[in-house]
């Protein structure tokens, strides 16, 4: 399969729920499950290249399926901001896992979890108590650690629900490549694809601001950003001590993790620490290592070299 299909899944939340979507490669009655989770303003066509690579490498025997978390791409917005939390993320995880396993059982559990979509694999992996089809098998970490530095929070907080409209994709893309540059090196090209996701018609919006259906190539802008602005709210509220307690119960849910673990890390990433990745493979699962020169945050998986590290790691 060369193009994902969309589908969407039911999920809980404190307002009469939401609708969560999921972009599925491969055979879809494969027990074997690899669950792709994307960063903070990101969503799950971020995986296009990984997922083709794994399903290629299993000969089309996988199932990998990569989430839009609420509040992106396909996915519903959240009714109150202050929802947007790691731990709604969570349950939205095990909803989907859920339905997964009782359209064809899932026996092989894998994870890959960019910055945040890593925080949600810890919860994912190290909490013993959640109802998972089957324990997670093998965790693949992409520049994310319990730690998270405080200027990196800062960075991040200071673009969160900036952007505006675009008269074209083209410039979309510019604009989102000025605040990703640490992303490393991408032709043109490549960041044009990466970018067609993150953006959706300013017609194609609901009444309320969602965007229901993913951005189709050629269609006229203009284009505005594919997730909600106010996933800003939560981000700029945390506080130094919030930052604390929130890596204390981060670094006791990886410590609990069995699976085996990889960290992928640019090399000169603001939010991964040397201290931070360095504690990852002395504690915990020992998590094995592998860095990126010239990357900051985060590694994407455009480039073939990079996304063999994650293929090779879950199929070894």
């Amino acid at each position: 399969m060369t193009e994902p299909t969309l589908h969407h899944v039911a999920c809980n939340d404190t307002h009469g729920g939401h609708r969560m979507a999921y972009w599925q490669w491969g055979d879809a009655g494969s027990p074997h499950v690899v669950l792709c989770v994307h960063g903070l303003t990101r969503q799950g066509r971020d995986f296009d290249a990984l997922a083709r690579a794994l399903v290629a490498r299993a000969q089309g025997r996988l199932r990998v399926v990569c989430p839009d978390v609420a509040g992106r791409g396909a996915s519903d917005w959240l009714r109150d901001p202050a929802a947007y939390q790691v731990p709604l993320y969570a349950g939205d995880m095990v909803a989907l896992l859920a339905q997964l396993q009782q359209q064809h059982p899932i026996q092989t559990l894998d994870y890959v979890g960019t910055s945040m979509g890593g925080l949600i694999g810890f919860v994912l992996a190290g909490h013993k108590e959640l109802p998972l089809p089957a324990p997670v098998r093998r965790f693949v970490v992409n520049d994310v650690g319990p730690t998270i530095e405080a200027a990196a929070i800062q960075r991040i907080a200071a673009y969160v629900g900036q952007g505006g409209r675009y008269d074209s994709l083209q410039q979309a893309a510019d604009a989102l490549w000025a605040i990703s540059t640490s992303f490393g090196p991408h032709t043109p090209e490549q960041w044009l694809e990466l970018t067609r996701p993150m953006v959706v018609p300013a017609s194609q919006r609901s009444a309320d601001g969602t965007a229901k259906v993913d951005a189709p190539a050629g269609t006229d802008g203009p284009w505005m950003l594919h997730y909600d602005p106010a996933l800003a709210v939560g981000l700029r509220a945390i506080t130094p001590e919030a930052a604390a307690q929130g890596g204390a119960i981060m670094w006791g849910l990886y410590d609990a993790i069995t699976a085996r673990v990889l960290v992928r890390r640019g090399a000169q990433s603001d939010l991964l620490s040397r201290e931070t990745v360095t504690a990852m493979t002395q504690r915990g699962p020992h998590a094995a290592l592998v860095e990126f020169e010239g990357v900051g945050h985060a590694p994407t998986f455009v480039d073939p070299a990079q996304a063999a590290v994650v293929v090779d790691f879950l199929f070894d």
